[in-house]
């Protein structure tokens, strides 16, 4: 079935946030919208007011994919929780991994590898994990994307649209980032680390240099034409 973007994103955001803060899963209204909205770790970022995050929940519910847990006697807050699991008859970790696609746009063996580290323990080989995704029939969960130049290393994207995420597939790449570079990092409550902001900061930087037509020499300190064309 295809999903729309913000049905996309209110799924996903549940898969994450059960395994991410499970103490306040499931979840209320606020915090679902504020996981949607997250700035750091989303690509793209987006702004999601309370109707269209109850309208996605709504599709979804009817879907089969989201369950509304009504309060106890005397409670007053609905939560709400995710059922991917039942419906796509997924496991955690492969739920774990389309969502990482879902969030952040199209990731690499090794930066999904870095990502979803604490929810595997000793479970399958993330590429084995994507491989499945992108084999499942009678239709994928996700995709292997060409190699774009540049790039040193193939990415997949997740097909919950029915097609490529256009947007998210224009996430910044960078491609000297692998495990070795989380590794002694801590990672945050979102399943972020430092290594991934400087790495990608690190791939702006270098898609910057590209469309300027600046070769390495000169990046390291030669003196640019401010007058070129961008």
């Amino acid at each position: 079935m295809a999903l729309r973007s913000e049905e996309a994103r209110v799924l996903a955001s549940l898969i994450e946030k059960e395994s991410a803060t499970p103490d306040s899963y499931p979840l209320t209204l606020n915090a679902l919208r504020l996981a949607c909205n997250q700035s750091t770790n989303r690509h793209p970022v987006v702004s999601y007011d309370d109707r269209t995050v109850e309208a996605a929940l709504l599709s979804l519910k009817s879907m089969g994919l989201v369950r509304f847990v009504h309060p106890a006697h005397g409670g007053r807050t609905v939560r709400y929780r995710h059922a991917a699991d039942e419906r796509w008859r997924l496991s955690p970790v492969e739920l774990g991994v389309l969502s990482v696609l879902v969030l952040r746009g199209p990731q690499t063996v090794a930066e999904v590898k870095a990502r979803t580290e604490r929810r595997r323990e000793g479970g399958p080989n993330v590429e084995e994990v994507l491989d499945t995704l992108a084999g499942r029939s009678p239709e994928p969960f996700a995709v292997r994307l060409e190699r774009r130049p540049g790039e040193r290393e193939a990415r997949f994207a997740h097909l919950l649209l029915g097609e490529i995420d256009e947007a998210a597939n224009d996430a910044p790449v960078a491609a000297d980032r692998d495990h070795r570079g989380t590794q002694g990092v801590t990672f945050d409550s979102s399943g972020g680390t430092l290594a991934d902001e400087v790495a990608e900061l690190r791939s702006r930087l270098d898609r910057l240099e590209r469309l300027l037509g600046i070769e390495p020499d000169q990046a390291a300190g030669d003196p640019v034409d401010a007058s070129a064309d961008v």
